[in-house]
């Protein structure tokens, strides 16, 4: 195949899946307004926010205020290009880039105002703009959507390809590094698997002035998890809800095939999600101290709330946690064990295997998987379910372990 017919059929690709992404996004937008009457159920089921519980029956304000303070990155227009190409916008391939900008907004909201921090519309919050300006459309900014879509080259996406939950876990990683501001430890579980001893070897560091005493960087922890082949295996649903009820949750990263979508929430058996299926107009916010500044401000925070059934969603997911200590660390490590490794309470499938050192038989091969000399290892169900997916299709679209 000549270059010529490479690049038409790229072209193409690129085509067809901004069709039908414009078409899911009617679609999803004529669904999302059908909800706008009750966008939270009245019921005696929680509603759980990242790690907040509520009542809609006496929290419904409150529930819509917490919502709304979180950071909706959806897709922009007119934005300088990006690198070498003619991309102005990221409308129909910028889904799953916006979605990673939205977890790691999450994880610095939480970082630096507290997880009790609430947007208020009408104030001049000047940390809040801060961390807000760190993901302006441009060159500069350190989480833009040209620095993300630039670093996914060297995960082999070329700009203006869709990206999986595995690229952009692995792309913010790399960026990360160079946010001296939060000194950040961005960490991605391979095959399923939490060592907890190497993520305590990345987070402990020596002070500067006391080389006696050990002080811990903030920790961003991904988790990408495939759970069924096409649609997400039932055995899983309640796993999938517990990741929102710690107090560590930064989320989960999903979707649809090819329509990715930020999740940080249940009610009863539907997820809440932030959509960024939206194309709105590039705007910058310097100090927010006149009008047009206002109306920018408000363009990240969305005012709609947004509900799909957990089995609708993709089984290729990320789950995110944010710990701001060590001692955040353990408790979540110890709430992954009790409720989604083992005991009555964790689902009939674990999710993921946590351990204290790697098994010295599990190494690293080329492709960055972890493998195992012996046979007396057990396969997990993932393993067995990306194997058949392989099977059935070789699209660049799947999940993807690294």
């Amino acid at each position: 195949m000549d270059w010529k017919q490479i690049i038409q059929k790229h072209s193409r690709k690129i085509l067809n899946r901004i069709s039908m992404d414009l078409m899911l996004e009617a679609y999803l937008t004529h669904e999302s307004s059908l909800m706008d009457l009750e966008d939270i159920p009245q019921t005696v089921d929680p509603v759980w926010i990242l790690g907040k519980k509520y009542s809609t029956l006496i929290d419904l304000q409150q529930i819509r205020n917490d919502i709304q303070s979180r950071l909706w990155f959806t897709y922009r227009k007119g934005f300088v290009q990006i690198g070498n190409t003619n991309f102005t916008s990221d409308r129909g391939w910028g889904c799953m880039l916006r979605c990673g900008q939205m977890v790691i907004g999450q994880a610095l909201i939480f970082l630096h105002l507290g997880r009790d921090w609430r947007w208020d519309p009408d104030k001049r919050d000047i940390d809040y703009l801060k961390i807000l300006r760190m993901f302006e459309d441009k060159r500069s900014a350190p989480y833009s959507i040209h620095q993300i879509a630039l670093m996914g080259v060297s995960h082999g996406k070329q700009v203006g390809e869709w990206f999986g939950p595995n690229t952009i876990a692995q792309v913010l990683k790399k960026l990360a590094t160079m946010d001296e501001l939060s000194s950040l430890v961005f960490h991605v579980a391979l095959d399923n698997t939490l060592v907890i001893n190497e993520v305590k070897k990345l987070c402990t560091v020596m002070e500067q002035n006391n080389s006696s005493k050990q002080t811990w960087k903030p920790l961003v922890l991904v988790i990408p998890l495939r759970l069924g082949i096409s649609v997400i295996n039932p055995a899983y649903v309640q796993g999938v809800k517990m990741c929102f009820t710690f107090p560590q949750s930064l989320g989960v990263i999903g979707g649809r095939p090819n329509h990715a979508l930020y999740f940080i929430g249940f009610v009863g058996n539907d997820v809440i999600f932030l959509d960024p299926h939206t194309t709105q107009q590039i705007g910058m916010l310097p100090n927010k101290d006149i009008e047009t500044e206002h109306k920018i401000d408000h363009s990240y925070h969305c005012q709609q709330i947004n509900r799909l059934p957990i089995l609708n969603m993709d089984p290729s997911l990320a789950a995110c946690f944010m710990c701001q200590t060590e001692n955040d660390f353990n408790m979540l490590c110890n709430e992954l064990k009790v409720h989604l490794v083992q005991s009555d309470h964790s689902p009939s499938q674990p999710l993921i295997t946590i351990c204290e050192d790697r098994p010295s038989d599990w190494t690293l091969d080329s492709s960055g998987t972890l493998s195992t000399s012996s046979e007396n290892v057990a396969v997990s169900l993932s393993d067995l379910e990306l194997s058949d997916k392989k099977l059935l299709t070789d699209s660049d679209d799947d999940f993807e372990l690294l």
